[in-house]
């Protein structure tokens, strides 16, 4: 079984600056407006817009609503201190700095743009 998670967007511009240029997921070659699926390693998010859901859709933010409320994306990388040092160069906002914690692993967390509370964290407690 694999995971494959689905964040409805508001720019789809935005999102692939921060999904690509920011964490370094890559593109599929052939990009279709509307769902674009960006891959790192073995994790799938796809993107969609928000605007393409239908008013009943049970995803759909009301206005003012904010996104992603409740959850929490965690995900784990190799090289934690590359990855947090290449967010740092874009000069993207950083919600927590990278903090060894009392687990053993170190993370650090950010806010994709549209509000997406996202815990990068290494894989093992030896990096």
């Amino acid at each position: 079984m694999k995971l494959r998670l689905e964040l409805f967007v508001e720019s789809m511009e935005k999102s692939l600056e921060f999904y690509n240029n920011v964490l370094g997921f890559k593109l599929p070659i052939d990009i279709n407006k509307s769902y674009i699926p960006v891959k790192r390693g073995d994790v799938v998010l796809g993107l969609g817009e928000m605007k393409h859901l239908s008013e009943s859709h049970p995803l759909k933010a009301p206005y003012g609503q904010q996104i992603g409320l409740g959850i929490e994306i965690v995900l784990e990388v190799e090289g934690i201190k590359d990855v947090y040092n290449n967010v740092v160069e874009k000069e993207y906002p950083i919600q927590t700095e990278l903090t060894k914690r009392p687990w053993g692993l170190e993370d650090f967390r950010i806010i994709d743009p549209d509000g997406y509370y996202l815990r990068i964290t290494s894989t093992t407690t030896n990096e």
